[in-house]
C-alpha cells in the first residue's frame, strides 16, 4: 500500500527523516503511525539498531530512500525532498548537517514554510552540546535518574524510556506539530531544537512544585510515588513473580487491606513511623501466594494492585488484548498506534522500512528525478546519527 494512502489524523504531512537511532526514528514513526508520509534518508553503509531491518518496528509505516550526502549531487537530492516536505527530523551532532549542506540555512531557503526538527541529547548549544552522550547521562543531570530507586541503593535505570523517548522523542512530536500549526498559519517555518535534556527536566515539573511546597523530599524512597510509601510500590510474590500496588486513596486502601487480608496492621497507615512495619507485613502476605493467584484476587477490584508483566507477557492481559493495545503485523507482535482518533484512526500500514526499498518509489510520487538510486559507499556518515 502507497503510505500516502494511508489513514490518520496527519494524513497528506510529509516527513523527511535523516536516519539515526533512538529517538530520532521513533518520533518519526509517531508521525507515521498518525498518517504522515514519511520518508526516511539512510545512508548507504550505514547502520541501524544492529538488528536485521525488517523488525526495527520504529521504521514501519514509513519508505526508505538511499542518499549518499558527502557525495557531489547527495545535498541537492535531499534539498530536492525538502523543497516538497512540511517536516525535516535529525539527530545530528549540532553543525554536521550545516557542513553537509542540509542545515537549516539551506534548508528553509529552499522551503520557507519547512518545520526543521533537531534532535539532540543536550542541544544546539551550552558547554555539552559537542559531547557525545546517551539517555542514562542526560536524564542524571536533570535529577530524574537519582528520582528512581530504592533509598539503600542506587539509582535505578529505567531503560531507555525516560531520556530518550518520553524527554526526547515525544517533545520533538509536539515541537514539530505545534511549528507545522504555526507555519500552516503564518507561512513561515521555523527550526525546534529539541533536546533530551531540556524535556527530561519539564517532565519533572510536577515534583519540583512539590519540593518547593516541601511535599516531596529529594531523596530516593521517601516519598509517595516513589517507593518510600508501603502502599505504593512493588512486592513479590511467592512464585518470584511481583505485583504492583498504588492504593493511595483510603478508600481504594480500605479495598487493598482487606483483599490481601492484612487484618489489624492495616490501621499502621497512619502512623508514618511505623510505616516500615506496614511494608513488611505486606510484603509478608504477597510471599503467601504466586502472582496468579494474587492477579485473581485483585482483579476487577478498586485496590488499585496488577500483576508487573513481562514485554513478552503483556500483550496477552485480558485488557489490553481487548483494547488492541499491541496488534501482530507479519508473524511480529508490537504495540498498536496511539493514542486513538474516533474521525480519523491511524494504523500499521507498510512494515518497518528496509534501507534504500522505495527510492525509485519516492522519487515518483514526490517528483523528484534528481532522487536516484546510491550504490553502496563504504564510508558512513560523519558524525553520531542519534545524539
Amino acid at each position: 500500500m502507497d503510505a500516502q494512502a494511508g489513514p490518520g489524523p496527519l494524513a497528506g504531512v510529509r516527513v523527511v527523516e535523516l536516519a539515526g537511532i533512538g529517538p530520532g526514528p521513533f518520533a518519526a514513526m509517531v508521525l507515521a503511525d498518525l498518517g504522515a508520509d514519511v520518508v526516511r534518508v539512510d545512508r548507504p553503509g550505514g547502520a541501524g539498531l544492529g538488528i536485521d531491518p525488517s523488525f526495527d518496528i520504529t521504521n514501519r509505516n514509513k519508505r526508505s530512500v538511499l542518499l549518499d550526502l558527502k557525495a557531489p549531487q547527495g545535498p541537492a537530492a535531499l534539498l530536492d525532498l525538502v523543497e516538497r516536505a512540511d517536516i525535516l527530523i535529525e539527530g545530528y551532532r549540532p553543525g554536521v548537517a550545516e557542513r553537509l549542506g542540509v542545515g537549516p540555512g539551506q534548508a528553509l531557503a529552499r522551503n520557507p514554510r519547512l518545520v526543521y526538527g533537531r534532535m539532540t541529547g543536550w542541544g544546539q548549544e551550552g558547554p555539552l552540546a559537542q559531547t557525545a552522550g546517551h539517555d542514562i547521562g542526560y536524564i542524571a543531570i536533570t535529577g530524574a535518574l537519582g528520582m528512581i530507586g530504592p533509598a539503600d541503593g542506587p539509582p535505578v535505570i529505567p531503560a531507555n524510556l525516560v531520556g530518550d523517548y518520553a524527554g526526547g522523542s515525544l517533545y520533538l512530536v509536539i515541537g514539530v506539530l505545534a511549528a507545522l500549526q504555526h507555519a500552516r498559519t503564518t507561512g513561515t517555518g521555523q527550526v525546534v531544537d529539541a533536546a533530551i535534556v531540556d524535556g527530561t527536566a519539564h517532565l519533572t515539573s510536577m515534583i519540583h512544585g512539590m519540593v518547593a511546597a516541601g511535599g516531596w523530599q529529594d531523596r530516593r524512597g521517601a516519598n509517595l510515588l516513589d517507593g518510600g510509601c508501603p502502599f505504593y510500590g512493588v512486592y513479590e510474590t511467592a512464585d518470584g513473580g511481583h505485583m504492583a500496588v498504588g492504593a493511595l486513596e483510603q478508600r481504594f486502601y480500605i479495598e487493598f487491606s482487606a483483599l490481601l487480608e492484612l487484618g489489624e496492621d492495616a490501621s499502621l497507615r497512619a502512623d508514618l513511623a511505623r510505616w516500615d512495619e506496614l511494608r513488611a507485613a505486606v510484603a509478608a502476605r504477597f510471599k503467601t501466594r504466586t502472582r496468579d493467584e494474587w492477579t485473581a484476587v485483585f482483579e476487577h477490584s478498586d485496590a488499585c494492585v496488577a500483576p508487573v508483566l513481562s514485554l513478552r507477557e503483556a500483550p496477552a492481559h485480558p485488557h489490553l488484548a481487548a483494547r488492541g493495545t499491541f496488534t501482530e503485523i507479519g508473524g511480529q507482535v508490537q504495540p498498536a498506534p496511539a493514542p486513538r482518533f474516533s474521525a480519523t484512526p491511524g494504523a500499521v500500514r507498510l512494515p518497518p522500512a528496509l534501507p534504500g526499498a522505495h527510492t525509485a518509489e519516492v522519487a515518483r510520487d514526490w517528483r523528484t528525478p534528481a532522487l536516484a538510486p546510491t550504490p553502496a559507499a563504504p564510508e558512513s556518515l560523519r558524525g553520531d546519527p542519534s545524539v
